[in-house]
């Protein structure tokens, strides 16, 4: 006799953990994918028969004193490292064996994130860094204008990595017209060149105070995933990564505590989906980051060097003509 398959709002006795022989009500079942949920990740990633991720990507909280609805980010260094120890493992539990594990992080624990991977036995690709324009001022130190963005694999050798539809120009095809040029183009370096989301960028919200850009996430999942492909964030936050993995045809499960983000977040999906809600073009764009050398390059051939307009040296000197 075949069993009865369970629904939600079903009653029934917990057969394991701290819970186990109490009754209660199924609230979810897995897989349940395209949505984001309210709850603490640990929990919710833990569940029996939580679905294998081929991405995760994580954004947690910095522990820099953001002012988030419910989340206290502001936790001493050993509270924060075993919560980070803690997470870190949950989301290694659910990655498939050929799936990849991203994480953003400031510098304030980007060391000690790279342990704790070190420690879960990933495979790091790359310690990329994000820089972006328009850095937080400081008086008494150098602004701060980068994120740490940690890419492991749970395989050394069998993982999603697809460099085509991440490729960018290169300065052999836009600025020295080298006929070695690869004109696919190339893997863009581990240095990232995307702005910080401002006030007045499209897909700036107003109920989240921090937002990863679009941008950011689109070469992630584009580069670490494939077309139908489960992407779990399990900080959701702002809704980003699910709504870029929504956009580029792949699954998405997003996970944070507070109910407040999870239903904006969710609007934010409705309108992105339904086309509604434009992004801001602030990817990286070597054409035109590249455009005034090209043309003081092509002054320089055409017209000599007495006529280039003056530039200031390193040291900010203008140097005499001549």
């Amino acid at each position: 006799m075949s069993k009865m398959a369970l629904k939600k709002g079903d009653v029934v006795v917990v057969k394991k953990g701290k819970d186990k022989g109490k009754t209660g009500k199924i609230l979810m079942i897995f897989p349940e994918t395209n949505r984001i949920i309210v709850g603490d990740c640990v929990e919710v990633m833990g569940r029996e028969g939580f679905p294998q991720a081929d991405l995760i990507f994580a954004d947690p909280p910095f522990n820099i004193g953001y002012k988030y609805d419910l989340y206290e980010d502001r936790k001493k260094y050993d509270e924060y490292y075993a919560w980070t120890e803690k997470w870190m493992g949950a989301c290694v539990k659910v990655l498939k064996p050929t799936g990849t594990f991203w994480v953003a992080i400031g510098d304030d624990y980007a060391a000690e994130v790279r342990i704790i991977g070190r420690g879960l036995e990933l495979h790091l690709r790359n310690w990329v860094i994000w820089h972006y324009t328009f850095g937080q001022n400081t008086k008494r130190k150098f602004a701060r204008s980068h994120t740490h963005l940690f890419y492991w694999t749970k395989d050394p050798k069998s993982f999603t990595f697809n460099d085509m539809a991440v490729r960018i120009a290169s300065a052999r095809q836009t600025t020295y017209n080298d006929r070695r040029a690869d004109p696919k183009g190339k893997i863009p370096d581990d240095v990232w060149s995307f702005s910080r989301v401002c006030g007045t960028f499209n897909e700036r919200v107003d109920w989240h105070p921090c937002q990863m850009p679009e941008r950011v996430l689109e070469r992630i999942i584009k580069v670490s995933s494939n077309s139908g492909d489960l992407v779990v964030d399990p900080f959701s936050g702002s809704g980003t990564t699910c709504a870029v993995a929504a956009r580029l045809g792949r699954r998405y499960l997003g996970i944070d505590l507070s109910e407040q983000y999870v239903e904006e977040s969710r609007t934010r999906l409705d309108d992105t989906i339904a086309g509604r809600r434009p992004t801001t073009d602030i990817a990286e764009n070597p054409e035109l980051l590249r455009a005034s050398r090209r043309e003081r390059l092509g002054a320089y051939r055409s017209a000599g060097r007495a006529d280039l307009p003056a530039k200031p040296t390193l040291f900010g000197e203008v140097p005499e003509r001549g």
